[in-house]
């Protein structure tokens, strides 16, 4: 039977909607984070190749600091990027589905990205475990220890691991609960009115800056 839409949500799918929630939250200071990192990186770059240039002065690290900070930067944006239902996906055929059954690919797709993501962490903490066991060095000017760009890295991974689980176990029950439409809107490619509404809240956003 399909649940009405106006219809409670039970309180084991309650809870699973606030520990995404709870996630989503983390995932998007990461995300906010990422950016920042992003601005860093090319600024520490310009100062270096002016530096260099002027002044005969450089780091003599610029690629392998610039190399940490893109790989931490994308890691920890992927659980927000997630959430936001922001990758890039090929679904013009799943969308031609009836609600049910496009639903239910929704989820199975999630799964498969779930062991991707399971599998990445399972590797990059490997490597971090390896790279503390011996004690391992960059071999930049600055000696850097790997297991410190290699720990953000990893937990940006086990962070877009989570998110996946959250939202396995969100869209499972929503599923079992019969609320299909639900669980389509939850993972289901971003509308016409998605994107609107980011660029509606991105405008008001720009015009706040500039009143302030």
């Amino acid at each position: 039977m399909t649940a009405r839409a106006g219809a409670a949500a039970p309180a084991p799918l309650r809870l699973a909607r606030g520990l995404r929630a709870g996630l989503d939250r983390a995932g998007r200071l990461m995300a906010y984070l990422a950016g920042w990192n992003y601005i860093l990186c090319a600024l520490f770059i310009t100062a270096d190749i002016v530096g260099r240039t002027a002044f005969g002065v450089s780091s003599a690290a610029t690629v392998e600091i610039t190399g940490y900070m893109l790989a931490c930067g994308i890691s920890w944006s992927l659980a927000h990027t997630l959430a936001a239902r922001a990758h890039i996906r090929v679904d013009v055929l799943v969308n031609r589905l009836p609600l049910r059954p496009r639903a239910t690919l929704h989820v199975l797709a999630l799964l498969l990205l779930g062991g991707f993501a399971a599998f990445l962490a399972w590797a990059g903490w490997s490597l971090l475990d390896e790279s503390l066991l011996f004690d391992a060095h960059d071999n930049s000017a600055l000696h850097i220890p790997l297991a410190l760009p290699q720990g953000i890295w990893a937990f940006g991974l086990l962070v877009f691991l989570l998110m996946i689980a959250a939202l396995l176990l969100e869209a499972a029950l929503t599923l079992l609960c019969g609320r299909f439409g639900e669980a389509d809107a939850l993972l289901g490619s971003r509308s016409i009115d998605d994107e609107a509404g980011e660029a509606l809240e991105a405008v008001a956003m720009a015009r706040k800056g500039q009143a302030a």
